[in-house]
């Protein structure tokens, strides 16, 4: 009677599954908000497949057959609403998810061909309540036939959403521990052909001992790791995109030729078109791999000075030299410049893979080896924000770039002001307190003393 009346009242919306909303259009469904709550509204269906689309043909079915069609057992349940009972048509949802057991209502393996779709989803459901897999359906998970349609049979969307919201959950680690078991890693993250270097058998394991050992270390550091984020979603959103780097870092330097025979990172491949996730997720986690590369440098810099003079000359030139004392705060500023608000997820990822050694996937999982990750991020973070960088990437040039063309007396920009530009940022990054007089005045002096120094060389 309440819903009958609530219909009149209420808003109702129809809506579509899927990215495809053309093939999705037979399970159009009602929708409503009740009470803060949205309510879809179905009939009770029966489903056949057909061989090569996961588009099922729609009938209206029974109860039971409703109940039998569904992906899980423990999704099988309906609540009546007029009994206010639980109804197990199965007979096997309630006695499953007692148990913590992740089964399917009819054989698994049928389950999975008609939609493959269902192996992940059976994952994602296993990882998030830990839950045990069952047996027959680890082996129709595994099963050839079944890879390959899910290869095959499904959208790169849909399988990225799935994974997508493992990587979001609770135990992320969990899943992808599930999806390398069975033999689904490389359907999942499907590889680009011709790569350089060639994949290995044991990538999916790589992978996933780093995702491991990222989350286990994350857990220990706490969400200061993700601070760059303005508020909790953005700092889920950090989280995400530094799992899909902890997983893919062992990847991280392969690449593969696109169409136009640039040289791409696997890793952006992976992310654009095996999960067809934004392509902006793309270019951060790529930007976190190369800036955890630097970070690298810097930690080695940080703890020891050993590649001091290194990283010094490579801040020099000509116009600018860095005194000894500002060489950390420069490098460190301009690392910083690049990754923005993720600098900490690189540096937390650089800590992952430095130093890197033969076996870091055996030492990944020992308690001390995390320590000594925790203690490195903790002091090269802490070191970070004594030399006041956090935030250094709002830092606006003192002079723009007519005002550089104007102390060089240049008519016309190009290459020479974009250089002097990036001088420009070295030299704030040394002089924090610099006025724009004393930045002209030493473009002024630099300028003056080279062109000293060339006629000195050419008589």
């Amino acid at each position: 009677m309440f819903l009958a009346f609530y219909h009149v009242t209420a808003a109702v919306y129809t809506f579509f599954f899927g990215s495809n909303p053309d093939q999705s259009k037979h399970l159009e469904t009602a929708r409503m908000l009740i009470y803060g709550i949205w309510i879809d509204f179905v009939n009770l269906r029966s489903e056949k497949y057909a061989e090569n689309s996961r588009i099922p043909t729609v009938e209206i079915g029974t109860a039971k057959e409703d109940a039998l069609r569904r992906d899980l057992t423990i999704n099988s349940l309906f609540f009546n609403i007029n009994t206010k009972s639980v109804e197990d048509l199965t007979g096997r949802g309630l006695e499953d998810l007692k148990k913590g057991l992740i089964d399917t209502p009819l054989p698994a393996k049928s389950t999975f061909l008609d939609d493959p779709l269902r192996v992940l989803r059976a994952i994602r459901f296993a990882a998030r309540f830990s839950f045990t897999l069952a047996e027959d359906l680890k082996e129709a998970a595994s099963d050839e036939k079944v890879k390959s349609e899910l290869g095959s049979k499904i959208s790169r969307e849909r399988i990225g959403h799935e994974v997508d919201l493992m990587m979001s959950d609770k135990h992320p680690v969990n899943a992808l521990c599930h999806i390398r078991d069975l033999g689904l890693f490389y359907v999942v993250f499907a590889f680009p052909e011709k790569l350089e270097p060639p994949a290995l058998d044991k990538h999916d394991w790589l992978c996933v001992s780093h995702l491991e050992a990222a989350w286990n270390l994350a857990h220990s550091i706490g969400r200061s790791v993700f601070s760059g984020g303005s508020d909790s979603k953005s700092q889920d959103e950090q989280q995400r995109l530094c799992l899909y780097s902890a997983l893919f870092t062992p990847v991280r330097n392969m690449f593969y030729m696109d169409k136009k025979s640039k040289k791409v990172p696997v890793v952006s491949y992976i992310i654009r078109y095996s999960l067809k996730l934004k392509a902006s997720d793309a270019d951060t986690i790529v930007n976190i791999h190369v800036a955890s590369e630097k970070f690298a440098e810097l930690i080695l810099l940080l703890e020891s000075n050993e590649n001091l003079e290194t990283v010094k000359e490579k801040l020099d030139d000509e116009y600018l030299e860095i005194p000894t004392d500002l060489v950390k705060r420069v490098f460190a500023g301009l690392i910083l410049r690049e990754i923005k608000g993720f600098w900490r997820v690189a540096l937390f990822i650089s800590t992952l893979v430095y130093p890197e050694v033969g076996n870091a996937s055996d030492s990944l999982g020992k308690q001390d080896e995390l320590d000594k990750m925790k203690e490195r991020y903790i002091s090269v973070e802490r070191s970070i924000t004594e030399l006041d960088l956090d935030g250094v990437w709002k830092m606006k040039p003192l002079l723009d770039g007519k005002a550089i063309m104007g102390v060089m007396q240049v008519k016309s920009g190009g290459p020479l002001i974009g250089k002097w530009q990036q001088r420009l940022v070295k030299w704030q990054l040394a002089h924090p307190q610099g006025t724009m007089e004393e930045c002209m005045e030493w473009m002024k002096q630099s300028e003056q003393q080279s062109k000293r120094q060339k006629i000195e060389c050419s008589t």
